[in-house]
């Protein structure tokens, strides 16, 4: 494993201060791969936010428009990140693909796309996606926390991103990636560290910030419901990752600026897009962790999310977060 450590306070960053061979037999199904019904497009309207709901899981963020497009902006970002490749995992020609937790399938249609021999599957406890898709890509409604269905050792690569909130046990979700994948096939893992920091030293010794305070809030709510926000710190994704039986595992991290504070010209566009993705969410976050789980009231989380609107709009600020990659593979 490889890893490296934070650069404090970068001057060059600062400036001057994301077929049937692959399916289980239908007979085995239970209740993880669902058939798609009118019960799927059932929402939970939270203030006039819509939100997946789930016989098997209450997803904390929207899944409306305005969060869908949020989630495409944000799957640009790191594609420009990862220099426009889909994955780091070293593994040139992917014959059958699976993304857990595809929400709107971008990033397997894109793959479905560049590699049309390759078979994708996605699969999400929304039914979000698009119904325009590539011919080798399919997606399928089903959480990823039950037992999997899939035929075992089916699986050449197994995309899972963005899930921090949503997962009740990591181990258990690396394991049965491990179990699905075949030898020689490889696991890739995204989350971001969802505290936001600052390139601002005044900012970030603030104990008080309230930076730190909305991620610590999202800790709680995250331990209140057993589903942490807290997978992409203190090396737990690799550990997980390493426990379920993968090698070769690697670990890269890119610091994600927030606004187009940065000098570096490609760390400015990215902050530009990230800034519109959280434009995008940042209400949508807030509303059922904070409001729902942690019981603050509407004029609550709105003081909290105009709070934080107002530091990301601070030129002094800084403001970014930290996105982790794992990627390992199966013996």
């Amino acid at each position: 494993m490889s890893s490296q450590a934070p650069i404090e306070f970068d001057p060059s960053v600062v400036g001057d201060l994301d077929d049937a061979s692959v399916l289980g037999d239908a007979g085995s199904l239970r209740d993880s791969t669902t058939s798609i019904t009118s019960s799927i497009y059932q929402y939970r309207n939270i203030h006039g936010r819509l939100y997946q709901s789930s016989e098997t899981t209450e997803y904390w963020a929207p899944t409306d428009n305005r969060h869908i497009e949020g989630n495409d902006v944000a799957h640009q970002t790191t594609l420009m990140l990862m220099n426009n490749k889909l994955f780091a995992a070293p593994i040139e020609n992917p014959k059958r693909v699976l993304d857990i937790g595809t929400g709107t399938g971008i990033w397997a249609i894109d793959v479905a796309n560049d590699f049309p021999t390759a078979k994708v599957i996605g699969t999400d406890i929304s039914a979000v996606q698009p119904s325009w898709i590539p011919p080798n890509c399919t997606f399928q409604i089903d959480d990823a926390q039950l037992d999997w269905t899939f035929q075992k050792s089916s699986f050449d690569l197994i995309h899972i991103r963005n899930l921090f909130g949503g997962i009740d046990d990591w181990p258990k979700l690396y394991r049965q990636a491990f179990e699905h994948l075949e030898p020689g096939g490889w696991i890739e893992s995204i989350e971001i560290d969802i505290e936001t920091r600052s390139e601002n030293p005044r900012i970030h010794n603030d104990p008080d910030h309230i930076f730190k305070k909305w991620c610590k809030l999202f800790w709680e709510a995250g331990d209140k419901t057993g589903r942490t926000f807290r997978i992409a710190r203190d090396g737990q994704m690799q550990k997980y990752i390493e426990e379920a039986g993968f090698v070769d595992v690697q670990h890269r991290w890119w610091k994600v600026p927030i606004g187009g504070w940065a000098r570096d010209p490609l760390l400015k566009q990215v902050g530009l897009y990230n800034g519109l993705y959280i434009d995008l969410s940042l209400d949508g976050f807030a509303l059922y962790p904070i409001g729902q789980i942690l019981g603050w009231s509407l004029d609550q989380v709105h003081d909290l999310v105009s709070g934080m609107r107002k530091e990301f709009t601070d030129p002094k600020s800084l403001p970014y977060y930290n996105l982790h990659l794992v990627y390992g593979r199966k013996p």
